[in-house]
């Protein structure tokens, strides 16, 4: 029985999204913050202390180790670094190791656009036919949905930060996303949609997920049995296949480890999806309300099995956001697929609430940026100087350049949305896809000096180098964190170790976090802390054996 589809889309409303500024989105969202900095705490510096000590033959490709400490999970995020690290040696090591992870990011987009394109083409998902006519074509309301998809994923705030990290959440996000290709593909791509189920579900595991891959595999296996598409029906093989080269590479890399942590408040849980989930998640929401009769078609079922796992992964682990990240790739398909269900008093109010909401955050960025170089407004730069003590603002005219650059086409864009394409389906999430890139573009530029000395450990390293000796053999720091432990290696030099006591080290020095007892046999040499801890009890306290 055929139900009547929720969605009644005129020729008009499938306008193409021009590609050249589709591109030009894309660029400024995946290019800030590759270059300039440093690696950044906590889970960013500590992946790329992992990749640093295999290119730099500190520990060996298979185990991966900080200050011998190894690596929880899979080895291939970290070999994904460290090749790049070894191709690349004429660059810097942490914008070598970021390179790699810039083209996954890409890959993401590139399988959510995708993804959401085959999917808006099955027969259910088609929107309403006309009595004369005039309907939106097939494949042109399947390219506005997959644009709208592309851009709800950049405008949701979860993955503003964490998909601009070197870390192996964002190789799992590719391996989901490619694996919501593989299922949304089957019907029209067969041999494409049998290889991208076939290699995302291994890399899944092997990057340190194997249990939400073997969910994702049976859950497909599930929804292929009870699909009347026979290509899809005979993917089911290939799962099975891909489900066990999972279970092979978590063997082989000893990744399953059980990180169970219950306990989780359900208004923390809900505080978290409201803002990590913007604006996706409510759009998602409203697309299962109002496509609740659809709720068993190809075009719901494939992007919700991929939503429930990461989201009862989030769950069972205290409220993870990295694991709520697995699940952007499906909020942003089924937020795509509200979209020819929105009143139009709706997309204007979120074009409103746009508007107002990053012109605001960008005039704060450039007050901020002037009342540094220049001393006005002069509460601004004293704020700075308090938080950050010791900071000290550096002029670049390619940032400035940038920043200009970015601020004007955001100008442009708010009058190019209010006066054409009013239509499209696209036009709710433009403006809040062009003001994230925004803000991470402004801040990456104007900011990314302040912000660089506030996330980083090197000042925290450079204050300690003065008190240790030229010759140090080595550095003992049980206790510490794989952040602390990797700034102390890769910013120091120094051969650390992180395990074992300090009576069991042979290390003529030692640190220790601030406020514990001086063991026996040691002396206080300095204690340091980072410039931006306004607690006296934070930072490191250097000791020599007596």
């Amino acid at each position: 029985m055929n139900l009547p589809t929720p969605a009644i889309v005129a020729e008009r409303g499938v306008e193409r999204l021009p590609r050249l500024a589709l591109i030009l989105l894309c660029a400024a969202y995946v290019l800030p913050g590759i270059f300039g900095r440093d690696p950044w705490r906590n889970a960013d510096l500590t992946a790329f202390g992992f990749m640093a000590s295999i290119a730099e033959g500190r520990a060996p490709w298979w185990q991966p180790a900080i200050a011998g400490i190894p690596a929880e999970g899979g080895p291939l995020p970290y070999w994904l670094g460290a090749l790049a690290i070894k191709a690349l040696p004429f660059l810097d090591e942490p914008v070598a190791a970021r390179l790699p992870y810039a083209l996954v990011l890409v890959g993401v987009l590139v399988a959510v656009w995708y993804t959401c394109f085959h999917l808006a083409r099955t027969e259910a998902a088609q929107p309403v036919a006309f009595a004369f006519g005039g309907e939106a074509q097939a494949v042109d309301y399947a390219r506005a949905l997959a644009d709208g998809s592309l851009l709800a994923l950049m405008a949701s705030l979860g993955l503003l930060q964490l998909g601009h990290e070197t870390t192996p959440e964002l190789l799992q996000l590719l391996a989901v996303s490619g694996y919501l290709y593989g299922l949304a593909a089957a019907p029209f791509k067969p041999g494409r949609s049998r290889a991208a189920v076939l290699i995302a579900l291994p890399v899944l595991a092997a990057s340190g997920a194997p249990t939400v891959a073997c969910a994702l595999g049976l859950l497909g296996v599930l929804l292929n049995h009870r699909s009347s598409y026979a290509e899809a029906k005979a993917q089911r093989a290939w799962l099975l296949g891909a489900l066990t080269l999972a279970v092979l590479a978590a063997w082989a890399f000893d990744g399953w480890a059980w990180r169970v942590q219950p306990g989780l408040q359900l208004g923390s849980l809900l505080s978290l999806l409201a803002w990590f989930c913007w604006p996706a998640g409510p759009l998602a929401l409203w697309t299962l309300w109002r496509w609740r009769r659809h709720g068993l078609r190809r075009h719901i079922t494939v992007p919700a099995i991929a939503l429930l796992v990461p989201l009862a992964a989030c769950i069972t682990m205290d409220g993870s956001e990295r694991a709520l990240l697995l699940a952007l790739p499906s909020l942003a398909i089924l937020a795509a697929f509200a979209l020819p269900t929105l009143s139009r008093g709706f997309s204007a109010a979120v074009d409103w609430f746009s508007v107002f909401f990053f012109s605001a955050a960008a005039l704060f960025f450039w007050l901020y940026y002037l009342s540094m170089h220049t001393g006005w407004p002069p509460r601004p730069l004293a704020n700075l100087r308090r938080l950050a003590e010791g900071f000290e603002p550096a002029f670049s005219v390619a940032a400035l350049v940038f920043a200009i650059a970015a601020t004007l086409s955001w100008l442009a864009l708010v009058r190019w949305r209010t006066a054409r394409h009013r239509h499209a389906l696209w036009k709710s999430l433009a403006l809040p896809a062009g003001g994230v890139a925004l803000g991470w573009l402004l801040v990456m530029s104007l900011l990314l000096p302040p912000l660089d000395y506030a996330r980083s450990l090197s000042p925290l390293v450079a204050r300690l180098k003065p008190h240790m000796p030229v010759n140090t053999g080595c550095l003992a720091a049980p206790g510490q964190s794989l952040a602390t432990l990797a700034a102390l290696e890769w910013h120091g030099g120094w051969q650390v170790q992180g395990r074992g006591t300090l009576d069991t080290s042979g290390c003529s020095h030692a640190v220790i976090s601030a406020g514990q007892p001086t063991p026996s046999g040691w002396r206080v040499i300095a204690q340091v802390k980072r410039p931006t801890d306004r607690s006296g009890g934070a930072g490191l306290v250097l000791l020599r054996r007596q």
